[in-house]
């Protein structure tokens, strides 16, 4: 009996370990631990062999994400985003999750085809932005850009509800579509992005002003996380109307915002929402105000019960009378956030990501043919082994793999796509011990370190 069930432990061992590690470990009873290595001539990527029209290229990040294969375009504002990038983006993913979980927002998925009806109740329709189109029994609908009518029409289906349920928090992850009339800047503008929306609820304006301050906080903190330099300013409310608003805008030269900062007191401003012939001037304190363009990665809206009232989303307050509830909307533009992040940290030439978002955290490069190649491949293996055996890098080690090409050549494409850490197998790492030449930094830092020094920088580094 006990070998029965020792039998049965090792296998459910085995089936978690395969759900948690499915996409790098191998299933192969006899090396059942050991990880999968990812070779840099098995990637999707046509290697720069097909390169955009410059004609093409609008701003320096649109450069770096074509020309390092991470999106490709499909036609006018859709994109593909490859493989390399797709990794970034569920990174970025997981770390916006982690945050709205850690708030109690609750995820799910919403239709991105809606019927007409509900854009008509919030008098949305006539937007030229919105997709449009019937289908074969001539219903009309629409690809919703935003879904603060389908959320609040599913609310209104369960109401009413208790008091005891506030705030009532839930926000997808999913592709959004936006008819602009003249797409560029790749994701930065385009018809067809990934958005994060978060709808709150609440039995009052002022808890309903409390879950927007810790929404707020919450983009805060995802910002920090991705160490980006982010302004926080208050804003129109816009079309989808609302009591206050406010935007989150990485300072950028290509974007289409212009912002008032008061470095006295931080406070900011779209300026939109300032008076033209006082634009200088800080509205809270008086001082001298610089202006910045920005480009707007997040918003947020206190909506009032603008969107209760015409989807009937109510609750039973403490007298037991029915009312509506108080409402919220936040956005994360998620693919824009990407090349936003892009933008505003790299150099022209080569890529820096927020490094708990870059794809792969290591490359790891061997010589190349002809000078103990073998030797040198043999001990990329080993390390790249060594490294991935560790569950905080597990995944995330590259072998550039292609030994007909200079060692300098590898290294230079891959500071160009911005792995955070390369290591070069070099003629030191023939010596006993081996030592080899780890860069970092974007390619600023050099230092020769052994296996277990790099272990150990490696286990400093965020990954998500």
């Amino acid at each position: 009996m006990s070998l029965y069930l020792r039998k049965h432990f090792n296998l459910c061992r085995q089936l978690v370990f395969i759900y948690k590690n499915h996409r790098y470990v191998s299933t192969d009873s006899s090396n059942f631990y050991k990880p999968k290595r990812l070779y840099v001539s098995k990637m999707f990527q046509n290697f720069g062999m097909v390169q955009p029209a410059k004609s093409s290229l609008s701003c320096s990040s649109h450069k770096l994400m074509l020309y390092n294969e991470i999106i490709q375009q499909c036609y006018s504002g859709h994109y593909y985003i490859l493989p390399l990038g797709m990794r970034a983006l569920e990174k970025l993913r997981r770390l916006i999750d982690e945050e709205m979980e850690a708030t109690g927002a609750q995820k799910m998925v919403m239709p991105s085809m809606v019927p007409a009806s509900l854009w008509k109740t919030s008098g949305r329709w006539s937007l030229k932005e919105v997709f449009k189109l019937s289908d074969r029994h001539h219903q009309d609908m629409c690809l919703s850009p935003t879904h603060e009518e389908v959320v609040t029409s599913l609310f209104g289906q369960y109401s009413p509800f208790s008091m005891k349920q506030f705030p009532i928090m839930l926000y997808q992850i999913g592709p959004k579509f936006r008819d602009e009339i003249s797409p560029k800047y790749a994701l930065l503008r385009c018809r067809e992005f990934e958005m994060k929306d978060l709808y709150t609820f609440d039995c009052s304006e002022s808890s309903a002003l409390e879950t927007y301050e810790k929404i707020c906080e919450a983009y805060c903190r995802i910002f920090n996380r991705l160490k980006l330099p982010f302004i926080k300013v208050e804003a129109d409310t816009g079309d989808i109307g609302g009591k206050k608003s406010h935007e989150f805008h990485l300072p950028s030269s290509v974007g289409e915002d212009y912002l008032l900062i008061c470095e006295s007191c931080k406070y900011g401003r779209n300026i939109e929402l300032v008076d033209r012939n006082k634009q200088t001037i800080c509205p809270k304190c008086g001082s001298e105000c610089k202006t910045s363009a920005g480009i707007e990665v997040g918003h947020s809206f206190y909506l009032s019960q603008k969107y209760s009232s015409l989807f009937n989303a109510t609750y039973v307050n403490s007298d037991n009378k029915i009312c509506f509830a108080e409402m919220s909307c936040f956005g994360l533009g998620v693919t824009r956030i990407l090349q936003a992040a892009i933008e505003v940290l790299s150099s022209e030439r080569q890529i820096s990501w927020p490094s708990i978002i870059a794809p792969y955290q290591v490359c790891i490069i061997p010589q190349k043919e002809g000078y103990k190649s073998d030797e040198t491949f043999d001990l990329a293996v080993s390390l790249s082994d060594q490294l991935t055996s560790r569950p905080h890098i597990n995944g995330e080690v590259v072998i550039d793999d292609r030994l007909q090409m200079t060692v300098g050549r590898r290294l230079y494409e891959a500071k160009r796509i911005g792995y955070p850490y390369i290591v070069i197998v070099g003629k030191r790492s023939l010596e006993s011990p081996p030592q080899f030449e780890v860069i970092s930094a974007g390619g600023t830092n050099s230092s020769f370190m052994s296996v277990d020094s790099i272990s150990y920088e490696l286990s400093q580094a965020e990954t998500i």
